[in-house]
C-alpha cells in the first residue's frame, strides 16, 4: 500500500472526508471483487474487463498499486483470450484482494 496516497488524501479532502473515502473504497473493493469473481465463473468477458477496470480506479484511489496491477494483469489475460492464465491472475487477484481489504481494516486504527 501506498501510504502516500492516503496523507495525500488527508491533506487535500481533510481528516474525516478521507477516512470516509477510504472506508467507502473499502465497501466498493469487496464488492467488485466479489462481481468479477462472479463473472469470471460465468459472465461475459466484456463485463468482467468493466469490472477489472472500475476495480484498478478504486484501487489506484487509495494506494493499492499492486491489487490494482493484477486488476489490469487479469485485463491484459482477457484480451489476449488466454483463459488458463486468466484463471491464474483471478487466483492472485482474490488473494491480493483479501489481503488487501485486511490490511485497510488493520489500519483503521490509525488515523487516516
Amino acid at each position: 500500500m501506498e501510504q502516500g496516497q492516503i496523507e495525500t488524501l488527508r491533506n487535500d479532502l481533510g481528516l474525516h472526508a478521507a477516512e470516509d473515502v477510504v472506508c467507502r473504497a473499502m465497501e466498493d473493493l469487496a464488492q467488485r471483487l466479489c462481481q468479477v469473481q462472479e463473472q469470471s465463473n460465468r459472465g461475459p468477458r466484456v463485463d468482467l474487463h468493466k469490472g477489472l477496470r472500475a476495480l484498478s480506479a478504486i484501487a489506484d484511489q487509495i494506494g493499492l498499486q499492486s491489487l490494482s496491477k493484477v486488476a489490469r494483469d487479469v485485463m491484459i489475460c482477457i484480451e489476449f483470450g488466454d483463459r488458463v492464465a486468466e484463471a491464474a491472475t483471478m487466483a492472485r487477484l482474490a488473494r491480493m484482494g483479501e489481503g488487501s481489504l485486511a490490511m485497510l481494516w488493520d489500519l483503521q486504527e490509525f488515523s487516516v
